[in-house]
Formats: structure tokens, sequence, C-alpha cells
């Protein structure tokens, strides 16, 4: 049961790994989940761009995209792989004020709630994946 980071087509290095990975630990065991195996992959705005047309059909830039292989059923164990658009997080923190990092925190955690099945399609979903996020974010903070 690990956490693994890699890049893909950009030269991304996301700080404090062995600490993002405790705190996603205690993200899924505050969800009801154990966390298993869980990749990052950090690539270009290009690349989830094409993996976004392929995968899923749509035809527009994401900051992320999460291929969950959880068994959330019977061990409760969540394993997945999230692409993160390195790009995109990067243009949205400065859309929304934030820094790249902040907002990169974010689109972590999201990862890895959409692994412990919460859902962000709906108004109702993605209001609740919202409050998950800032709620898991001051846990980050808060182990500083």
């Amino acid at each position: 049961m690990a956490v693994r980071y890699y890049t893909d087509d950009c030269s991304y290095r996301l700080p404090q790994k062995r600490l993002t990975a405790r705190w996603l630990h205690e993200v899924a065991q505050a969800e009801g989940y154990t966390l298993g195996d869980v990749t990052y992959i950090f690539c270009s705005a290009q690349r989830l761009l094409e993996m976004n047309r392929q995968y899923l059909g749509h035809d527009y830039f994401t900051d992320v995209i999460t291929f969950d292989y959880s068994d959330r059923k019977g061990t409760r164990i969540v394993s997945g792989d999230i692409f993160i658009d390195v790009e995109t997080v990067a243009d949205n923190a400065r859309q929304y004020g934030f820094t790249a990092l902040q907002e990169m925190r974010r689109v972590v955690v999201h990862g890895v709630l959409h692994l412990c099945g919460q859902g962000d399609k709906t108004p109702r979903t993605n209001a609740q994946m919202h409050r998950k996020e800032d709620k898991y974010l001051k846990f980050w903070e808060n182990e500083q």
C-alpha cells in the first residue's frame, strides 16, 4: 500500500511527498477507507487533454482525471491512478487567488476523494466535494 509520484511530459516535483502520503492516508481513513496503491502522474496540459479525449470522450482541458481501481464494497481499500495537469492547476491557482502549491494540494486530495466515492458532477455533489476539500486542506495546515 503506497502512494507513488511520477511525471509524464513535464518536470513537476511535488514537495513534501512523505507528508503528503501520510495526509492522504488520514483522508481516506476519515472517509471510512484504507488507502491502497495510489499513483499520481503529474503531466502537461496537452497530455491530459489527449487522455480526456481518448478515455472520457471530452474535448477540453481539465486539471485532474482519476482512474479508480478500488474495492469499496469488499475490503474498502481505495486504489487508482490520478493524472494531474500541472499547467491547468497553475492557471486555476492564479484565477482563484491561491498559490500553485495550495491549488495542487486541493487537486491531490480531490483525486483521493474520488477514489473514496465522492462525485462532483451535480451541483449538490460538487458542493460536497468542495466542502470536503476545504476540510482536508485544514487537516494539512494543522499538520504543518
